[in-house]
């Protein structure tokens, strides 16, 4: 089987800039210049908004902690609502967007997060303002389940390698400065400004909507039963990992009606030819094989994000500054591999640089798991750029496989299940920290913890492996089932 593809080389673009020179013969075409500019703003600034808001809202529990006069427990629901209402969505929303069509229910979604940012903005207390960021979390939940399937509509499939890399630099970029941006706002302003400032921003992005790509619905109608059982499912999921230690037989409780009602989820939707949680693209092997490389790579991810402040503050004496300052190298990697990974998944086999990419994760981690416990942060910073470089290098192409390997119509479910393993995984990787606190000293949990994560990122290159020796290269083209 061929490493390299034998697409013209034409396909090969250094920028965005040179997309329109592109004479693409295939029916996936994308829509025309100047309009495919206007749709990837659109689309960008609204994904931007998604990420930046769950980055900069930790930044302000302090001050709505002090300003609204709860406890600092209860400002954690702040955050926790919007990511409950995003991870209980996201299916939904892809399947609502295959059935009315993706940019109506992609501008809905942008609708419903702006205006519930004004209700942030004006929030008296904290009920009203865990509430509307649950209603947040619903509008920012069709914005991450459909920006990838408006992707392949925007532009062409030869390049959208190249474009899930700009994709993903935007993403990270936009994750390492939100804290950064958080902070510049509080230090002249309140907290409800980190809300407001989302509603001009929502505003341009609706005004330039229209230039969204438009594929017919399949007119199919949610079942609401299943809509109820996926709810269930991943909201006592999120939930229970989270109380499963300091409460546990609430937390084993809510762990057991996860299970229950995904295993009634799978039950009910295994004969549907369009199922909610897309089984029928999960019987397909390169797409079966890329959602557990991501679980693997996201869970490896969070778990060292949770453990490497303690081993900056606790173990090498940094403040708290300054550990912000050593943990943003990590995403700033991620974000200058993306557009390189992307460039080559479009002329190399995507499942040989995912398994170099969890290879090279593995190892960056499993460094830092041994790195000095005394002296300088900078081998520690090192090794973490290095698992940086290698989780940019796997992201990317693992996405683009997701997205081509199954049939265009399902590219919304695709998103959908993208963005829900990404949350299995990061979920997953805070379980493990978790477990790990509770059963091992603060000292130990953490390299504990990197290295479980060095070995999940194994597991995911190894998952990416079998791509390769089963032929993935004809399948991601045909999305042929196993």
């Amino acid at each position: 089987m061929p490493i390299f593809d034998r697409r013209p080389k034409t396909a090969a673009v250094k920028d965005i800039s040179q997309f329109e020179n592109i004479v693409d013969d295939d029916a996936e075409a994308g829509l025309p210049v100047p309009r495919r500019y206007f749709a990837t703003f659109t689309m960008l600034s609204a994904l931007v908004l998604v990420v930046l808001d769950a980055a900069i809202a930790n930044v302000a529990l302090p001050s709505i902690h002090t300003d609204l006069n709860v406890s600092a427990a209860a400002t954690v629901w702040v955050v926790t609502a919007y990511q409950l209402a995003i991870v209980m969505a996201l299916l939904p929303s892809a399947a609502l967007g295959e059935s009315l069509g993706y940019r109506k229910v992609y501008l809905t979604g942008i609708v419903l997060f702006t205006a519930s940012s004004l209700l942030c903005t004006i929030a008296p207390s904290l009920p009203w303002l865990i509430g509307a960021r649950f209603v947040q979390g619903l509008g920012a939940a069709p914005i991450m389940a459909l920006a990838i399937a408006l992707l392949r509509h925007i532009f062409p499939r030869r390049v959208i390698g190249t474009v899930i890399g700009w994709y993903a630099m935007v993403v990270a970029l936009s994750t390492a400065i939100g804290p950064i941006v958080g902070a510049a706002i509080l230090s002249v302003a309140s907290w409800p400004w980190l809300f407001a400032v989302n509603i001009p921003i929502g505003i341009i992005a609706l005004s330039v909507g229209r230039t969204l790509p438009q594929p017919d619905g399949n007119g199919r109608s949610l079942d609401l039963p299943s809509v109820v059982l996926n709810a269930l499912g991943f909201g006592a999921l999120v939930i229970g990992a989270d109380q499963v230690i300091e409460e546990p037989l609430t937390g084993a409780l809510l762990l057991c009606v996860s299970a229950a009602s995904f295993a009634a989820l799978v039950l009910r939707e295994w004969p549907r030819s369009a199922p909610l949680i897309p089984l029928d693209l999960l019987r397909m092997h390169p797409f079966r094989f890329s959602v557990m490389a991501s679980v693997c790579c996201f869970a490896a991810q969070m778990a060292s994000f949770v453990a490497l402040p303690f081993m900056l503050q606790h173990g090498l004496g940094l403040s708290t500054f300054m550990t912000g300052v050593c943990m943003t190298p990590w995403p700033i990697m991620v974000a200058i591999m993306g557009p390189l990974a992307g460039r080559l998944s479009d002329r190399v086999q995507d499942a040989l640089l995912c398994t170099v990419g969890g290879i090279v994760l593995a190892a960056g981690l499993a460094l830092a798991a041994v790195s000095p416990r005394y002296g300088s942060p900078v081998p520690l910073v090192i090794f973490t750029m290095i698992a940086g470089l290698g989780f940019g290098f796997f992201q990317v192409p693992n996405n683009r496989n997701m997205l081509m390997s199954i049939p265009r119509e399902r590219s919304g479910a695709a998103g959908g299940m993208q963005g829900s393993a990404r949350l299995v995984g990061q979920t997953a990787g805070s379980l493990v920290m978790t477990l790990l606190f509770t059963l091992t000293s603060s000292s130990v949990a953490p390299r504990a913890g990197l290295a479980i994560g060095a070995v999940l990122a194994l597991l995911g290159a190894l998952a990416s492996a079998m791509r390769i020796t089963r032929g993935s290269t004809a399948e991601a083209r045909t999305g042929t089932p196993e």
